[in-house]
């Protein structure tokens, strides 16, 4: 048989016409595939030359960061605290729905390729080649995750030129090592709890629970495919911030899913139709951001990196419904405020700044600020803290890092400590006009509110009405050490200079510790400090820290029943009277503070079981408004909350009369002893044994009586010479 011949095809036409140039150009051809070639196979080699890629050794026990979990008071979560908020599910609890859902959408030849999947490249090459930039990758699952992991090595901001092509080669070759290193199963479960997926959620379980408030085990066909919608682009489709655009990508992952026959005609219809179901803030842990940020500081200080990476578990003291109280009621009295319900407001109010807010943070905001915090007085735990009226305006917390002056919020320190000093509340003070030198040179002289002064006035009464001069004159006479001793024994941490004017609230502390040094007075003599973890454990259950309560006693229990009698008076017919006492009926104590210059505004009051404290002013500290009452503009804020409180739980009790507590008759206007010829003002007042009056009432030579003075009230009444 004849051996078959072949021909060389012959150039014909133009490369006939010009071999020279065929040669020429072929030449050039192969030495640039072969340059071309060389470049690459150098650029393979070199990509991870030295320590610039990672080693796969422990890619099989590897384990992303998980944030710490903090649950309240009654076990509820309410937050996570990380660099990325992630929480694990291994692959067999991750529903097949939302795996496939991943896959079709991100990698559908995952599980038949080697790291890279070459049949999506050239379609990536075109476009680049069409928009000259890298507008379109061929990223795998695998070249994901290897970016994810190991994010110091991969540089996965770079875009463009050489640093894009060196991060590409990076994740190529990278991807090829886990391939090499771990099954496809364990690939696939670290990218689905790996993967960004906006709004601060990491992984498919974490991401659930933030935009759905529940399991990723629990997801539907709507849900899963709005999650599979996310890692084109975690902003853009961000389901909180552009629903819109989150349904119209959902609809596309569906339809891709139903094209590939993962889910029937009949079932995409249906989920197309499905309207977005996003999580309340309660449900998807988004709450008290400010208490949450204090807890994060406070583990800070305790755990370091640990709390950030290894999943710790914090049990806190917060009670949400106290928390979600406290929000509502100081939220409406600031709104209240800006409506000029209480005359003339010329801030900017919290709409308006809305209007135009840009999205910087701020720490002196220029609309009304307000802080709220609520303890359980018996141990310190924090039930409720709001630290400002929009955390992701400012994230400053005013509750534990403002310091303010707390006006006559601080008398109660000052009239403690005549408690303690045996001061009876019959104790005579003077409220007479008062002028002291200062240290500059000039001179203070110090006002009651109403510019009157009302001359001998018994104790009870100075308080109750939150009289300036009589509580400096107090303060001078026990002594300004006096008085600043027991204020730090009541937990105030901020320096008080030894000035008189303190003693009307002069020096700044920050509201957290106030309302604590509030507690001695519920609980009958002991202070207990601000706490709010109770427990934190690993993320196994082993307990790490169980943090003990800080209490101190600092008044003997007949002195703070007389305290708390005093200060009942500020809400039964003082400062308080018409918007605590008038609403709010429970046996409750309180007081009410405003700043000289109405620059802050105070009410601190307590039940048994409960002590809270309101403060409302502007960042920057200027007048709030004319004639800015803490009884008028903070009070109305912790009735509001003590009355949706006390709905739902039980009421408080009153406080029983300790046995060293006394009752006697006495005139008001001299404090001594009533007898039935005595000309002045009868009453029944209280003592701690042994501080009652032992002189009874005579009238002295040559004076008189004046009833006229206050005939609502006869303990005003004052003695007055004759004409």
């Amino acid at each position: 048989m004849p051996r078959p011949t072949y021909r060389v095809a012959k150039p014909t036409g133009f490369w006939k016409r010009n071999p020279n140039l065929t040669r020429r150009l072929l030449l050039s051809a192969t030495f640039a595939l072969s340059f071309g070639a060389g470049i690459g196979f150098g650029s393979w080699t070199l990509v991870c030359r030295g320590r610039s890629c990672p080693a796969m050794d422990d890619l099989q026990t590897y384990r992303p960061r998980q944030t710490s979990k903090l649950y309240s008071a009654d076990g509820h979560f309410i937050a996570e605290i990380g660099l990325e908020r992630r929480t694990l599910l291994p692959l067999a609890e991750i529903p097949p729905m939302l795996r496939d859902a991943f896959l079709v959408v991100e990698d559908k030849r995952f599980y038949s390729h080697g790291g890279i999947d070459f049949f999506s490249i050239p379609g990536a090459i075109l476009a680049n080649l069409k928009t000259m930039s890298f507008s379109q990758g061929f990223s795998t699952i695998t070249m994901q995750l290897a970016g994810n992991i190991f994010p110091e090595q991969i540089n996965r901001r770079e875009r463009s030129g050489v640093s894009a092509l060196t991060r590409k080669l990076k994740e190529i070759k990278v991807a090829r090592r886990v391939e090499a290193a771990v099954s496809k199963d364990r690939i696939l479960e670290l990218y689905l709890n790996q993967i960004d997926l906006g709004n601060g959620a990491h992984g498919v379980e974490t991401a659930s629970q933030r935009y759905f408030g529940k399991s990723a085990r629990q997801l539907n066909l709507p849900e899963v495919a709005t999650l599979a919608a996310l890692p084109k682009a975690p902003g853009r489709y961000n389901p909180r911030r552009y629903p819109d655009r989150a349904i119209q990508r959902r609809n596309t992952v569906i339809e891709v899913m139903r094209r590939h026959g993962l889910i029937s005609d009949a079932d995409a219809s249906v989920a197309k139709a499905y309207p977005l179901r996003l999580a309340n803030r309660n449900e998807s842990g988004d709450v008290a951001p400010y208490y949450v940020e204090w807890i994060r500081q406070l583990l800070d200080q305790q755990f370091g990196a640990q709390l950030y990476e290894q999943g710790l578990k914090v049990y806190t003291t917060l009670d949400l419904e106290l928390q979600s109280a406290a929000e509502r009621a100081l939220e409406r009295q600031l709104r209240a405020i800006e409506a000029e319900r209480y005359g003339p407001f010329n801030h900017q109010t919290y709409e308006a700044y809305l209007a135009n807010a840009s999205d910087a943070d701020t720490r002196n905001s220029p609309y009304l600020q307000g802080a709220f915090v609520v303890m359980d007085p018996r141990t310190g735990a924090v039930r409720a803290m709001v630290g400002g009226r929009d955390f992701s305006d400012s994230k400053f917390n005013r509750a534990v890092q403002a310091r303010r002056q707390p006006g006559s919020t601080f008398k109660p320190i000052v009239y403690a400590a005549a408690v303690q000093h045996r001061r009876p509340p019959t104790y005579i003070l003077d409220d007479s006009p008062l002028v002291l030198p200062m240290v500059q040179g000039d001179t203070w002289g110090p006002q009651n509110y109403d510019l009157q002064f009302e001359g001998q006035i018994p104790m009870r009464r100075a308080l109750y009405e939150s009289r300036n001069v009589p509580a400096v004159r107090l303060g001078m006479e026990l002594g300004e050490q006096t008085v600043v001793d027991m204020a730090h024994r009541l937990g105030i941490s901020t320096t008080i200079p030894l000035y008189p004017s303190i003693h009307i609230g002069a020096a700044d502390v920050y509201p957290l510790e106030m309302v604590a040094a509030y507690s001695v007075f519920p609980t009958l003599g002991t202070q207990a400090h601000a706490m709010g973890i109770t427990k934190v454990e690993t993320a196994k259950g082993e307990v790490l820290w169980t943090p003990e309560p800080v209490r101190v006693p600092v008044l003997a229990p007949e002195e703070a029943w007389l305290m708390v009698d005093m200060l009942k008076d500020v809400v039964r017919r003082g400062s308080a009277a018409s918007t605590v006492g008038a609403q709010f009926k429970l046996p409750s104590g309180g007081k009410t503070g405003t700043t000289n210059d109405g620059t802050d505004v105070w009410y601190i009051g307590f039940t048994s079981d409960l002590v809270a404290g309101v403060w409302i002013g502007l960042d920057n500290p200027v007048r709030i408004k004319d004639n800015a009452q803490g009884g008028v503009l903070a009070a109305p804020a912790w009735t509001a909350f003590m009355n949706e409180v006390y709905r739902r739980k039980p009421a408080p009790p009153d406080w029983p009369r300790p046995a060293a507590i006394v009752s006697k008759t006495v005139d008001l206007l001299s404090n001594t002893l009533w007898t039935r010829d005595c000309p002045g003002i009868e009453a029944t007042e209280f003592f701690i044994s042994g501080t009652e009056p032992s002189i009874a009432c005579s009238l002295m030579p040559g004076m008189t009586i004046d009833t006229a003075a206050s005939p609502a009230r006869p303990d005003t009444a004052r003695r007055r010479p004759p004409p």
